[in-house]
């Protein structure tokens, strides 16, 4: 044996001597992962994640976290002379005097992007596959903490350099805290430190952005894989798979050979994109001036929402008791997502109280199998592109030749009329994909050849499914509608008859299903 390797075996043997690590490592690093394209979403956004933290380092070195005013004499002559901020000198400086800093700002700003993305698509794949139901209900809130947690975030990053963009962005946000009621000017002060826009807010949101919510990050992350660990992964149905298995790959060495690998190509593919795509170049909108607006302004896809809610509201205003209410802002700004976002963490136990289905599932659905519920989730999408489209109605405006007024009323009725159309299409599409499903293993695939029978009918050949193929279609469950009886075993009336009338309709459209073929379906298709 070298003397390295006893040296190693040494040190080994004396820590689990004391920790007991070694029967823990072995145990969890042959723990089984399942293999399946969607679920490196997720792993993109724990990357993204890792490279914002590395970049973000690297530009708090230089980068200076005041609103005092200077007098840029910088490499870039264009802005020689005026005066600024600091936060945007350094930026400034940053991009133009330091080695390698513009590519590191890009980085990080295209890394918080794809960061976004990937949360995105990770929680569409898990509501549209049922991923979040027991025992993963937590999961699934710790999933939307994230997101509002990441929307709050970049917003914050972005207006860090106190351009001209970011600081419009900032007077908005402002505006949408005065609009709360009684307090909203109490907050904004307190925000700024006095009067917009002050000299406090570009230190405070700094502290937040850097430490702050990178901290609670961490810890919600941390929890997040450490739950995804305890409850293992979910595995999308077929052959040899249940509820109480999990087919893939051990951790060691397959996995993480994979995730690593895969960490390098998001940073190579992040890195690429930041060398060769310009982003949020500041020297172009200038410092901050409140007195002014550059054209065109629009925040990052992950806030135009909200900016397109905003932008379509009717000017509707009261004044109640002696103060002042903006609806106009109230609403869109803090109402509706709030609503929203409250919707999607009480989804998982919604679904389940319509359903009467509180077991455990590990065991995915295919989108089709859950019409409803895929419906949903292309209503909310529609309803969310409508509003991003109407963040740039101006440059829909100049891009299109149209008028403001001609966008805005055509948001403002396709917010109410899209979504619910969306819904409609998606859940009569399931339905008929499931027909497919339930013809095609009645049936067969069809193989495009026609045969002439000996009395001169002409029949298509079908080939039947392979056995792997007809169990992956037919073995996911269907849940019958509640059965709640309005009448007590007298034929008196229960007292919440009206409410167990309406969940059992609404239970009745959630659990909506095509028929799978049954055994005896089966049988009579063999026998003709």
């Amino acid at each position: 044996m070298k003397k390295s390797e006893k040296v190693v075996g040494t040190v080994a043997n004396y820590v689990d001597e004391r920790t007991g690590a070694a029967k823990w490592l072995k145990k969890n690093l042959n723990k089984v992962f399942p293999d399946h394209w969607s679920f490196m979403l997720g792993e993109i956004a724990l990357y993204s994640f890792v490279i914002l933290l590395l970049t973000g380092v690297f530009l708090t070195f230089w980068f200076d976290p005041s609103q005092r005013e200077v007098l840029y004499n910088g490499s870039y002559e264009p802005l020689s002379g005026i005066k600024m901020s600091a936060a945007y000198a350094s930026t400034l400086d940053i991009s133009f005097d330091v080695r390698g800093g513009l590519l590191m700002r890009q980085i990080h700003h295209w890394a918080a992007l794809l960061f976004m993305v990937a949360i995105v698509a990770h929680l569409m794949r898990v509501f549209f596959t049922g991923a979040f139901r027991k025992p993963r209900e937590f999961n699934w809130i710790l999933g939307i903490g994230l997101l509002t947690l990441g929307i709050v975030e970049g917003f914050l990053g972005y207006s860090l350099p106190d351009d001209l963009l970011s600081g419009t962005g900032i007077r908005i946000a402002e505006a949408i805290i005065q609009s709360i009621p009684v307090v909203g000017s109490y907050l904004a002060f307190f925000a700024f430190g006095g009067p917009f826009p002050g000299e406090a807010f570009i230190p405070r949101i700094f502290t937040v952005h850097v430490l702050l919510l990178p901290g609670i990050f961490l810890a919600l992350i941390t929890a997040h894989l450490m739950l995804v660990w305890y409850q293992k992964h979910t595995q999308y149905p077929g052959p040899g798979r249940t509820e109480k298995n999990v087919v893939g790959y051990p951790l060691m060495p397959v996995y993480m050979a994979k995730a690593g690998g895969f960490f390098f190509i998001v940073f190579g593919v992040t890195a690429f994109i930041a060398a060769v795509a310009s982003i949020n170049p500041i020297w172009l909108y200038g410092p901050y001036t409140p007195a002014q607006i550059s054209a065109g302004s629009q925040p990052d896809w992950y806030m135009g929402w909200l900016d397109g809610l905003v932008r379509m509201a009717p000017p509707w205003e009261s004044y109640i008791f002696g103060h002042t209410i903006s609806w106009n802002i109230l609403i869109p700004g803090l109402i509706v997502p709030g609503i929203l976002f409250t919707a999607m963490a009480l989804y998982p136990f919604i679904e389940s109280w319509l359903t009467g289905d509180k077991r455990e599932h590990h065991i995915l659905d295919r989108p089709r199998n859950a019409p409803t519920r895929t419906a949903i989730g292309a209503m909310s999408l529609t309803f969310i592109l409508v509003t991003l489209m109407t963040g740039g109605n101006d440059l829909l405006a100049t891009h299109f030749s149209l008028t403001i007024n001609q966008i805005t009323w055509a948001s403002r009725i396709g917010v109410f009329v899209l979504p619910p159309l969306a819904f409609v299409i998606t859940k009569r599409l399931c339905l008929s994909l499931q027909r497919a499903d339930r013809d095609l293993i009645l049936h067969g695939r069809e193989t495009g050849r026609l045969v002439r029978l000996p009395h001169g009918e002409f029949v298509e050949v079908h080939e039947p499914l392979s056995a792997e193929k007809a169990y992956t279609l037919a073995s996911h469950e269907q849940i019958p509608a509640l059965d709640l009886p309005l009448e007590d075993g007298a034929g008196v009336r229960r007292p919440k008859a009206l409410r167990a009338k309406l969940r059992a309709r609404m239970s009745a459209a959630v659990t909506e299903q095509i028929p799978k073929p049954t055994s005896e379906d089966l049988k009579e298709i063999e026998h003709h």
